[in-house]
């Protein structure tokens, strides 16, 4: 298990950047990782975890709820519209928000819950035809969108193409989220975390550097 390994990069990047590491959010990504793997990380102590899918998320954390307190699922995988409903009963923060159509089905949900999770807009900065997130210059207009729906915007979220430079794609997001006043970012994940705490990353996702590479179903 690397998981001090990962909270003294993170400590020492921030001092780095002259920043506080404690306005970094760490989240262990625990999609695919074996039961035990995670059961180590919450015995550690750490209680912020990342999943992809909702049904997977929805297997696996009702008994690490009923074991340990405080648990804080975040959803960092792309969400069907029709997985929505359980997607916000399950999760504090969604980070993938790509869409309008999705943005109207959680501002719906919002209405009749009386609660929304925290969200952020996914912005496909490297404008892949195969990715998720709206494209760079949508992005103003989709976050107006999402403001008139009253729905709660911590900010924006990327994932660099993996042949870039990393730090081009946060300093991007970074600037998006700057000119629309969001403070934000979730971006940077096991092999560029510390290029994102550079760029402003408030929100990291840090998978197979806590936990050692994804073991195959």
């Amino acid at each position: 298990m690397a998981l001090s390994d990962i909270t003294s990069r993170i400590s020492a990047a921030a001092q780095a950047h002259g920043r506080d590491a404690s306005d970094i959010t760490l989240i262990a990504v625990s999609k695919v990782q074996l039961p035990e793997r995670v059961e180590a990380v919450l015995s550690e102590g750490h209680r912020i975890f990342g999943e992809n899918r909702v049904q997977e998320a929805q297997g696996r954390w009702p008994a690490f709820q009923e074991q340990f307190d405080g648990i804080d699922l975040h959803l960092i995988g792309p969400l069907q519209t029709n997985k929505a409903r359980q997607a916000v009963e399950m999760f504090s923060t969604i980070h993938t928000v790509d869409r309008p159509k999705l943005a109207k089905r959680l501002a719906d949900l919002a209405q009749e819950r009386g609660s929304c999770p925290d969200l952020f807009i996914q912005v496909n900065t490297g404008e892949e035809p195969q990715k998720a997130g709206c494209l760079p210059s949508e992005a103003d207009a989709f976050i107006a969108q999402a403001r008139a729906m009253d729905l709660p915007l911590l900010g924006l979220m990327c994932i660099p193409p993996v042949e870039d430079e990393p730090s081009l794609h946060f300093a991007l997001l970074a600037k998006i989220a700057a000119r629309n006043g969001l403070k934000g970012l979730s971006m940077g994940m096991s092999s560029d975390f510390e290029t994102a705490i550079a760029q402003g990353a408030t929100h990291i996702r840090v998978g197979s550097a806590i936990f050692g590479e994804r073991v195959a179903p």
